[in-house]
């Protein structure tokens, strides 16, 4: 058996080391999510523009006015679970640099097109086209990083993943600083910050057309040939080209497609349950407070503009929360990394709800987003960990998608708990959410620190 067959693919692709070669490739695909990142935040940082031109309004008269900032939240994320759920496959089906392509061009045309609407139910509309294809990026990101990554290195390829993504929260946090307020040449700002989003978008597939394909997709599809020479270029890169084949290898033979039924049967049924419940819940902590900063800071008295600068401040922690806790992404085990920082989240957010001087305020905002952004690079590795090849992307898509609707009735649900308990009301549901997904990660979660995919996925 020669070293190119589907059965020693696995163990070449695990004994990888963390070359330039591959660094770059795991750059090049957090490029992409960086633009996830930055459509993911644009709403809160553009919510008082779109409330200034009058087309919303931060305090609607019911959950569905399609003019409150409330149902634009729930526009983002009702389009980003379609995606998921009913889109989340065809990566698994057509390939993961196909749809890490095209999705990010759909983002790129319908964020544009969202940008030239003049009502609220025209931006509603084209924002929840964009965010399908924001949903198919992450969830082919997740998959694609997880099979090119060696397992002892995953934890902080996601780590440096998620540094790059972040990256954006700032970006489109000081770009909404200065331009919301704006109307440079004649446009709104928050057009500006929209338009900008979708240019970089742009500029970032053309980039990404230097991503291979996944080794393990093509293999377990019959392609071995170009599994092969794709895995040869990677161990050129590193060094390995003269490396001996090896003699035996766990089995990642030719399989027949996966399907959805698979994600309820065991070993993956407990799977499957835990990362749902964990996506209703983590959703509620991490764009409950990111995606609403602004808005909460205003319930607190501070005006828009200096809203806007504070949110700013505490935007630009976002890449510090996975640099601060790389050395840890390899060496704690995956389920106590998430537990740990959603007890911080739910501390945390308490403690920013009663805060009135501007520094504690952005001193509690700003551990708030850390420890958010650690379970967040924790938690994309390990679900991506926990599936096999043949279903990684719909397994991924199917359990991301709760966090899509949690993510779109939480927007709803915080708009009611602010009208009427203030930023109070939301820290006790925001700290009431991390407290399930720690119990439901810490008790039933499986470990998988340092476990080829193979491994974990028998």
């Amino acid at each position: 058996m020669t070293g190119g067959a589907p059965d020693l693919l696995a163990v070449r692709m695990d004994r990888l080391p963390m070359s330039k070669g591959l660094w770059r490739l795991v750059g090049l695909i957090s490029l992409g999510g960086a633009f996830e990142f930055y459509d993911l935040f644009i709403t809160a940082y553009i919510a008082p523009g779109l409330v200034g031109e009058g087309l919303f309004t931060a305090r609607a008269s019911s959950f569905f006015a399609v003019n409150g900032i409330g149902f634009l939240v729930f526009s983002t994320f009702a389009g980003m679970w379609l995606g998921t759920l009913g889109f989340g496959y065809i990566a698994d089906r057509f390939g993961r640099r196909t749809i890490f392509a095209g999705s990010l061009l759909w983002y790129c045309l319908a964020t544009a097109a969202m940008a030239l609407q003049h009502s609220a139910v025209g931006i509603d509309l084209w924002r929840f086209i964009a965010a399908i294809g924001v949903a198919l990026q992450q969830v082919t990101i997740d998959t694609l990083l997880s099979e090119l990554v060696p397992p002892g290195t995953r934890g902080r390829a996601f780590a440096f993943c998620e540094v790059i993504q972040f990256a954006a929260v700032p970006v489109v946090a000081l770009l909404s600083w200065l331009l919301v307020p704006l109307h440079p040449f004649g446009l709104a700002g928050w057009r500006w910050v929209a338009l900008i989003g979708a240019g970089g978008a742009l500029f970032a597939w053309w980039f990404q057309r230097r991503v291979p394909e996944s080794p393990r997709w093509l293999a377990q599809h019959g392609k071995v040939p170009q599994a092969d020479a794709i895995l040869r270029r990677l161990e050129r890169d590193a060094g390995l080209a003269d490396a001996p084949p090896l003699a035996s290898s766990p089995v990642l033979a030719r399989e027949a497609s996966g399907s959805l039924a698979e994600l309820f049967r065991p070993p993956y049924g407990c799977r499957t349950l835990v990362m749902s419940v964990f996506h209703l819940a983590q959703t509620v902590g991490f764009y409950g407070f990111g995606s609403w900063v602004p808005s909460l800071l205003i319930a607190k008295g501070i005006r828009v503009t200096t809203s806007l600068e504070y949110a700013f401040i505490i935007a630009l922690a976002n890449p510090l929360g996975p640099l601060l806790c790389w050395w840890l992404a390899d060496r704690m085990e995956r389920k106590w990394q998430i537990v740990c920082a959603g007890a911080l989240v739910g501390i945390f957010m308490l403690l920013f709800a009663w805060q009135t001087a501007a520094a504690a305020i952005i001193l509690f905002g700003v551990l708030v987003t850390l420890a958010n952004n650690w379970m967040s690079f924790a938690f994309h590795n390990y679900q991506a960990e926990l599936f096999p090849t043949r279903i990684r992307a719909r397994a991924i898509g199917f359990v991301y998608s709760w966090s899509r609707v949690s993510a779109a009735c939480a927007g709803l649900l915080i708009g009611f708990f602010l009208r009427e308990g203030g930023t109070g009301g939301v820290a006790l549901f925001i700290a009431a959410a991390m407290a399930t997904l720690m119990i439901i990660v810490g008790a039933f979660g499986p470990p998988t620190l340092n476990r080829s995919l193979e491994d974990i996925s028998h």
